[in-house]
Formats: structure tokens, sequence, C-alpha cells
């Protein structure tokens, strides 16, 4: 471990002191246009703020500075009658030019004598309250994250800290099903290699990072145009490809090694392709993280854009991800898996999004995708003799056929009104296989024979009315309607929010509304009784303050309560939340009585790059909690309690930069193993008696980074070095059963991970 730590510091210290590059040139280009209606906008100015220099845009909105030295600069757009913005982090490289678009919004009321702000956090104030966005580069440079998206959403309040072999997004108290991921409007149900079924978790990202333009997190009380989730939306917004000239990048880090290729089709059409693949199971054994059984992976993304004109654009999208797991019993023993066998999985959305600026008021965006996920898995038990008999067979097909249409229509200054309509068409194939075996409680569970080819369809409806009365007041009005023909439910989500504004740099704000989702096929297809269960509902309660200390800093903090309904519960597991379980077990009938509360209190201090300094601290106390079919209420499974997060970064010169990661939170729950019957089964059996009553150890660990950049006459070099939990705290992951010592063991995350990377641009 020393000899580890010491190879690391001295690799950060040879990346910090290795000698700047002679200036070089870029060039920055973009567009803007109006937030709400997407129309571009002329005669903005663009301003480079610590070069002074600035242009117009014409009247497409475009503008273009160029022969800007390399570096990191601030950009400013503002125009009369709007919300100046202020884009912070845009870097500038040798030979390249840079695409930075700027979203201005229309000002309500603008009264003489009163002085309106610019705005650095701009995106956020699409919806009043529970929203973070982060642009391109604040994802790539966090410690802790390795450019995955769902890692850095790890900083905030409103997610949980459970285990950092995970990428699963537990937010204000909910479930890792409960979470939803649009890209250019077109939704992707998991953004995750090595995906959950059923749910948006896995342990490493799919998206390449270097696509995205910019990503808003809304952790509760969202928009109406959004239906069929619990907790949270995630908007991922792609950039196009460069129209102009041919660019290319070969990655090689911790996750795998690849490249982006990108450049003009047409003069009207672009093109973006990325391709990675891991290298893990080369290196697993020498930087000894705790496994032999690597796994391999690879994705390919891909964005075709193609512009009509300036208010006429259509863009083709497609993500793939394919996984593969294939450890034997000996590395499953030696890793305290439960199973070993084959896993093949194979996942992919293909979609294509029209958005059409119709005038300078009203706009629609209508996208067509599809989605298939493939799983070819075979296990079987860890910790048994081996009978070549499969104990889990799962060959599962899904497709789903999604269109979605989203309109907007401003009728005045202080009217506008967001409508329209999705729809999904589901074709599940199962042909999956249980065997006979004994659950937690050591009941015996009898095997599950699942040959079913489910065909079902999804119906949504919005509308959602903004009116702002004055200038200090703007509310919210939406209401939802869904039909899922699996059970012929229809539901209503009527949702409400508000911001007044105490004053130009002070705001409360409200939200409350109604969610529901419908239940996982797999979980539904079990058994014919389980086609009707009722769709789990929740109703969020949100108040917030905000307040914007400078004009890069700003301090909000919220308080929140849902209620939740209509869950599975299993009557032979009265004590148990099947949702928070692995629903791939089988339950042979079950109830949907089940009942959770989420409640807490969050405060987040976020500061912009701005001066060389940024940073993100947060606070959050919260309990989430669950009554089964019992009747009793227990702490929920992801319930840590508390939740500090520190995360910063300085930019001593433009091509330097260092940061850091610390979060300390609670211990989440956990049943303890019987011993008594533990010994007496062979296997891991729980204390019914003591469901969640007991937590394991807190949790804290610190990652730090440093990045190196070289601007060369006509290629860029970026280099990392990375440091996950940079101390070697022992976070206990979970307690097992070793039956060949008959003792209770513990297995731990990550102690100690050294990340190296580089990026190359050519």
């Amino acid at each position: 471990m020393k000899n580890k730590l010491i190879l690391i510091l001295g690799i950060i210290i040879m990346i910090s002191i290795l000698p700047a590059q002679e200036i070089k040139k870029g060039n920055l280009m973009g567009r803007v246009i109006d937030a709400e209606t997407s129309y571009p906008l002329s005669n903005v100015t663009v301003i480079v703020r610590e070069l002074g220099k600035g242009v117009y845009t014409n009247e497409k909105g475009q503008y273009k500075i160029m022969n800007l030295p390399v570096g990191n600069y601030t950009v400013v757009f503002q125009v009369i009658g709007t919300h100046p913005q202020l884009k912070s982090d845009v870097i500038i490289r040798s030979n390249r030019t840079t695409f930075v678009n700027g979203e201005l919004k229309r000002a309500a009321i603008q009264i003489e004598g009163i002085k309106v702000k610019t705005d650095y956090f701009a995106e956020t104030e699409k919806q009043t309250t529970s929203v973070v966005s982060f642009s391109n580069e604040e994802i790539r440079r966090a410690p802790g994250s390795a450019g995955d998206v769902s890692r850095i959403m790890m900083s905030l309040p409103s997610v949980a800290k459970v285990n950092d072999q995970s990428n699963n997004l537990i937010v204000r108290g909910g479930n890792p099903m409960e979470n939803s991921f649009y890209i250019d409007n077109i939704e992707i149900p998991n953004i995750n290699h090595f995906p959950h079924q059923g749910s948006s978790g896995g342990p490493i990202g799919i998206l390449n990072v270097d696509f995205i333009q910019d990503v808003t997190f809304n952790t509760g009380g969202f928009s109406a145009i959004y239906g069929d989730k619990l907790s949270s939306i995630m908007e991922i917004s792609f950039r196009d490809g460069n129209p102009n000239e041919f660019d290319g990048q070969i990655d090689f880090s911790w996750v795998g090694f690849g490249g982006i290729l990108e450049g003009p089709v047409t003069k009207k059409s672009s093109v973006m392709l990325a391709v990675k693949r891991s290298y893990l199971k080369y290196i697993v054994d020498a930087i000894d993280i705790g496994t032999s059984a690597a796994p391999e992976y690879g994705d390919i993304q891909a964005k075709f854009t193609y512009e009509f004109n300036p208010f006429h654009k259509l863009a083709i999208l497609a993500v793939f991800a394919d996984d593969h797991n294939s450890p034997d019993q000996e590395n499953a023993a030696d890793n305290y898996m439960s199973h070993y066998g084959n896993q093949d999985l194979y996942q992919g959305t293909y979609g294509l999004n029209w958005r059409a600026v119709w005038n300078e008021s009203a706009f629609s965006n209508t996208s067509l995708s599809v989605t298939s996920s493939q799983f070819d898995e075979d296990y079987y038990e860890t910790f048994k003799v081996p009978t070549g008999d499969t104990d889990i067979k799962n060959r599962t097909n899904e497709q789903e056929f999604k269109f979605r249409n989203v309109n907007f229509k401003r009728f005045s200054k202080k009217l506008n009104l967001d409508f329209g309509i999705d729809a999904k068409y589901l074709r599940h194939d199962y042909d999956n296989y249980l065997a006979e075996t004994t659950n937690a409680l050591g009941d015996t569970i009898p095997e599950l024979i699942m040959k079913e080819e489910i065909r079902a369809e999804k119906l949504g409806g919005f509308i959602s009315l903004n009116y702002d009365p004055s200038h200090k007041f703007s509310t919210t009005l939406g209401l939802r309607a869904d039909y899922f023909s699996m059970n012929e439910n229809v539901t209503i989500s009527p949702r409400f929010s508000f911001k007044y504004k105490l004053s130009e740099k002070t705001s409360l704000n409200g939200s409350m509304g109604v969610f529901y989702q419908n239940l996982p096929l797999l979980l539904l297809s079990q058994n014919e009784e389980n086609k009707d269960l009722k769709d789990p509902h929740s109703t969020h309660y949100i108040i917030g303050f905000e307040h914007l200390l400078t004009e890069d800093t700003r301090l909000v903090v919220e308080a929140y309560q849902k209620d939740y309904s209509n869950f599975p519960v299993d009557p032979n597991q009265p004590g148990f939340f099947v949702i928070d379980d692995n629903f791939f077990n089988y339950y042979e009938s079950l109830q949907d009585n089940g009942q959770a509360l989420s409640r807490g209190v969050e405060m987040i201090l976020q500061k912009k790059l701005a001066e060389r300094i940024y940073g993100l601290a947060s606070a959050t106390y919260f309990r989430s909690r669950y009554k089964s079919n019992d009747g009793i209420w227990r702490d929920r499974s992801y319930d840590n309690q508390f939740i500090v997060s520190i995360e910063g970064g300085y930019k001593p010169t433009a091509g330097l930069e260092m940061s850091m990661r610390w979060i300390y939170a609670g211990g989440v729950p956990y049943t303890p193993i019987d011993v008594q019957l533990s010994e007496e089964y062979h296997q891991a059996v729980l204390d019914e008696t003591r469901i969640n009553a007991e937590r394991y150890p807190d949790y804290h660990s610190l990652n730090v980074r440093m990045d190196k950049r070289f601007f060369f006459n006509k290629t860029n070099l970026v280099i990392y070095a990375s440091v996950w939990n940079a101390y070697a705290q022992k976070n206990v992951a979970e307690y097992y059963w070793n039956d060949t010592d008959q003792t209770i063991d513990e297995v731990y995350q990550w102690t100690f991970l050294p990340i190296l990377g580089v990026e190359y641009e050519f």
C-alpha cells in the first residue's frame, strides 16, 4: 500500500511540474437561442470575459470568435430583454474549435432601476425546485467519477451513498428503478454496463463524456411532461459534431480504451462516432482491487445531425453496449459471490428526434426510438457441490418502441404552455428458470418456470401551464394522464410549483405533485395475479430557499416529504420490502398494500469556476422507512440518515488543475445473520425478528485528482492521475456467511484505487 501511494504521488508531482507549452490558439463558435422557444436570437453580445473580446450573433443566432489563446474562459451571452447567461469552464484548445451554445430566458417584466443579474445557473431555472446542472467539463474532471455521469451525482445530498461498486442512483429515499434518463428527448432506460434488469443501475457508465454538452438532474417535483417515474429525471444533451472539419480523439483510462471521430458529412450535416472497449482482464491482478474474474464490456455511440435550416434540425442517435462475464466457481468463492456462471448482455437504443421551431413563440420536439435488451445468463450456486444442473437461467429479450412529442407555445410574456403525448409498445419474451431454493429466511421456494410472451402498451398525455403574473412571482400548474394495458390502469397526476422572489438574489420555491410508476414486467409476469397489481404511487411535497451569494455562488436549502403507497409485498415474507430486494426472485403471490415514507432537509452550496476556484458542499439529514405486510414501520435498506460531501478544485494555470471529493455518510440498515440457522442450512439465513435492525459502520472516503493539459501546434493532450479512497478506508459493503469457517465475514468496498488516464486530441 505504501509503495502504491508513493508511486501515485510521484506521478501527480511529475504532472504538476511538467513545463507549460508555448501559447497556441483555438476558436470558439456556437449559437444563441431563446431558452423557451429555441428561436435563434440575433444581435446577442457574446463576450469572452477574461479577454474582453466579443462579437454579435447573426440572423441565424450564430457567432464565432477566432484565434483565442488556449486556456480556460467564461463566456457571457447578453441582449436587452433577457437575463444574461454565463458559461464557465470553456476550454479553448490548440487548433480546435470549441462549441458553446447560449440559451437566454426573457425577463418577465423589466422595472426601471432594477439590475438584471448575470446567470451562471440558467439551466436550473427551468424548474423551480430540486434541480442541479453540470457541464461537460464539470463531469469530465470530477474526482471519483472517472467521467461517469451517474457517479458525479453521488456528491449531491439527494443521492444515498451505499456502495462504491454500483452506479445506482437512490434519490431521496427511493429505489434505483425510480429513475429515468433522456438524451435529446429520447428515453434510455439504463445508461450503465451490466444493467440491473428492470431497474436503472449498474456498475459502470456507458455514455462518453465528450459527447455530453450538459446534464440537468431533477430530484423531485419534476414537470408533468415526464411520467412513469417516482423519484428523478436526468436530462442529457449531446452536442453536435463539428460541421466544419474532422477531429479525432484517443482515450485510455481505467474504464477502457477507445476513441472519437467527428466531422462534416455534407454542408448541412455532421456526425460523431465513439467506440470504447475494456481491458480490465489484463490488469486486474496488477492493481489488486480484490477480484480475479474481470468482466469484459464495450460500447458504441453515434449521433448524426442534419440541419435543414436554423429552425428545423433532425438528429439520429445510437447507443449500444455489450457485456460479458464468466467467473468460475473458484473465482466466485474468492470474491464472495453467491453464484457463478456465464453472462452475456446486449442493450441498445436507436432513435431520431426532429426539433422544429415554428415561429418566435412556438416549437416542438418529436422523437421515434426503439430500445432492445437481451439477457443470456446461466448461474450456479457457488457454495455447493456442482451437479451440472442450472440454478438460474435467464433468456430475456425486451423491445420497447417509443414515440414522444413535446410542444411549447408562448401566448404572452406572462403565459406559456407545454403539452404533448408519449406512447410505448412493449414486447418482452421470457424463457427463464429458477431452481427450487431456500430463501434468506430458510424457507423453501418452489421452482419457477417462466415462459411468457408479453405484449403491452403505455400511453401518456400531459399539459403544463406556466404563468408569471409579476417579476416576483411565477407558477406552473400541470396535469398528466397515463394508461397501462397490462393492468388497464388509468392514472391522473396533478402537479404544481411556484417561485417567489423575495429579492433579486433570494427566492422561495415550492412544489407538490402526484407521481405513478408501472412495475417492471419481469415482476408482473411471474404469475397471472401479479398482472392486476396497482401501480406504485408517490406524492411529493417540497419547499425551498435559494440565495445567490455572488454571481457564481448560490446556496439552496430544501425540505421534502415523499409519501409512497401501492408497493408490492410478499405475504410469505411479511417483514421484507420486495421492491428493495432482487425482484428476480420468485414470489408465489404478491399484494399491493406496501407503504413507504421519506422526508429530509438538504443544503447545497455550489460555486461555479471563476477566478480559478470551484466547489460544491452539501449536507442532508433524512429518514426513509417502509411498512410491509406485517404493519410494522422499518428503515429502508438505503437509509443513510445523514450525508456530508465536500468537492472542489483549483486551477493555478490554464493547463493544471487539482481537485478532491470527500464524502461522509451514515451506515445503511441491514438484517443480521442468524448464526445457528446458518450453520444448520449451510447458507446465510437472516434473523427474521431483526429485519433492518442493525446498521453498517459509517462510510467515508477521499478521492483526489490532478489534470495536466498540453497544447501543441495541432494537437492537444490531457494526462490525469486520480486516487479513489486515498487513505484506504475499509468501508464495509456487506456481511456474508462463510460456511467453510462457519463464521460471519466482511466484504469491503474499494479500499485504494489508483486511476491513470490519457486523452489525445488530433
